[in-house]
């Protein structure tokens, strides 16, 4: 059994930072992939990032250069890093855990998800 909490989301203006903490419970953290998709309403969940459990990235073209994906495998916790918010990262962001095997960035080949963080970014 697998659990993710999020944590960290708030309301920014335009140009700050957030980190986005997500605390697994389970067994064999390290062996999961850990990624983060974001969702607002009426919008497909759109990928922002994955971590494998060797420490590999993927990081979508729209954030790369602001977001950073982290994980912590002593602490069993991942983390996303988000700089120079803008008001279209406004959005529910989710963690998201497979198998150390699975690279994907479609959020239907995640089964193990967290009830996700709220991120607001004021112009």
């Amino acid at each position: 059994q697998v659990q993710l909490v999020e944590s960290g989301g708030g309301l920014m203006p335009a140009g700050g930072s957030l980190r986005l903490t997500c605390a697994f419970s389970g067994r064999s953290f390290t062996s999961y992939t850990l990624a983060w998709f974001r969702q607002t309403p009426g919008k497909e969940r759109e990928f922002v990032a994955y971590i494998l459990s060797d420490l590999m990235t993927n990081v979508a073209d729209v954030v790369k250069g602001r977001f950073t994906i982290a994980r912590d495998n002593a602490r069993n916790t991942g983390y996303l890093q988000m700089i120079s918010l803008l008001p279209e990262d406004t959005a529910v962001y989710y963690c998201a855990a497979a198998p150390s095997s699975i690279t994907s960035t479609r959020p239907g080949t995640y089964e193990n998800w967290g009830q996700g963080t709220q991120v607001t970014v004021s112009s």
